[in-house]
């Protein structure tokens, strides 16, 4: 009697494990990628991230540089591509944009991350590039999010990229992004030197692909 009352429970017990383990199998989402997906989802941005949704993709960009050789009145004019896309790793919080071409006859590169902070209310900017040995980095102003243009401010030490008599000073810097349609955007940035005004010294005109 013993005997088969111990091997039903056996048998119970192991209908329950395999239950257990049929909802458990790898045809179920786990929690982390539940998680993953909904945070992905662009019905979950909030509206400072889905300003950025229209820079996704490939654009054409017509670069004028006012520096390093280029003046106000004749700029050094360059082709360049720029490709943006959200950074799925980090939940699309952030995007990345790689911009290739030439600058003075000589292959141009860079890579910028732009996010959005909820918490500042504010975007985020910084960039490499193979013009500038530094990384620039920029903040906007708090509350500053639901302003038309992106824009976001920051500093560097320039080596030399205004002139020789810069060189070694701190150069305060500004970065406009200016999303005029979903065709086109606009792109600007401003130094301003040391007992001068503020000056434009770059614009990067995109047109989609």
């Amino acid at each position: 009697m013993r005997s088969t009352k111990a091997r039903a429970l056996v048998v119970v017990v192991l209908m329950a494990f395999t239950a257990f383990g049929a909802g458990c199998s790898d045809d179920s989402p786990s929690p982390v990628e539940t998680i993953s997906s909904s945070a992905a989802a662009p019905t979950n941005q909030d509206a400072g991230h889905q300003k950025l949704n229209q820079l996704v993709g490939e654009w054409n960009g017509v670069k004028s540089t006012f520096i390093e050789g280029g003046t106000a009145d004749n700029p050094i004019k360059s082709d360049i591509t720029s490709r943006w896309h959200w950074i799925g790793k980090t939940g699309n919080n952030f995007m990345q944009e790689e911009a290739e071409g030439t600058f003075g006859g000589k292959p141009y590169y860079r890579l910028g991350t732009l996010g959005y902070s909820p918490t500042d209310d504010r975007y985020e900017w910084s960039t490499v590039d193979s013009v500038t040995p530094m990384m620039m980095i920029y903040k906007g102003a708090k509350a500053s999010g639901s302003a038309a243009d992106i824009e976001v401010a920051g500093e560097f030490t320039d080596p030399g990229v205004l002139g020789p008599q810069f060189v070694g000073k701190t150069i305060p810097m500004r970065t406009v992004i200016k999303p005029e349609s979903a065709d086109r955007v606009t792109m600007e940035l401003y130094f301003a030197p040391p007992g001068e005004t503020e000056r434009i010294a770059d614009r990067v005109i995109l047109t989609r692909k």
